[in-house]
């Protein structure tokens, strides 16, 4: 079985982290730690495939980037 790369946001709230992943909308995930946000980003990505395989959809290929930017903060 072939493996895709889906880049993933992780955001931190006040009480908690919060994941999604661009390339699958609704494909989403919060935990308390980012450990546990990164772990349940990965199960839900897995879930949303199979469930998307057997309603006979297609699984969307990987196709957003990730990058930083380095910006001079003001004085």
């Amino acid at each position: 079985m072939k493996n895709h790369r889906y880049a993933v946001v992780i955001e931190k709230g006040r009480t908690s982290y919060g994941a999604y992943a661009p390339d699958l909308p609704v494909c989403v995930a919060v935990a308390k730690s980012e450990a546990g946000v990164r772990k349940l980003i990965r199960e839900a990505i897995a879930f949303h495939i199979r469930g998307l395989r057997e309603d006979g959809d297609p699984v969307p290929r990987p196709k957003s980037v990730v990058d930083y930017v380095d910006v001079p903060l003001a004085s």
